[in-house]
């Protein structure tokens, strides 16, 4: 399937499909991918995969890095009773 059907039948465009094609886009919409994995019949994680970036500058600042969204920082102390 060329680029060119696969925008068609995703509603995207050519540009935007690039750019995801290629690993420069920052975000995608849930929407967008169901629509990808429809159209190409995969799951999500056939298509993506985590690369972690630099630090944000607090994170760099406290040594403390955020784990995906899941749960504490790693290196915080856990809620005590």
């Amino acid at each position: 399937m060329t680029l060119t059907e696969l925008s068609a039948q995703v509603g995207i465009t050519i540009v935007n499909l690039s750019i995801l094609k290629n690993g420069r886009a920052r975000a995608i919409r849930f929407s967008t991918l169901a629509r990808l994995c429809e159209a190409l019949g995969c799951q999500p994680g056939e298509l993506l995969s985590y690369q972690p970036g630099p630090p944000s500058p607090a994170e760099a600042r406290s040594g403390l890095r955020q784990e995906a969204g899941l749960g504490e920082p790693i290196g915080a102390q856990p809620a005590g009773p």
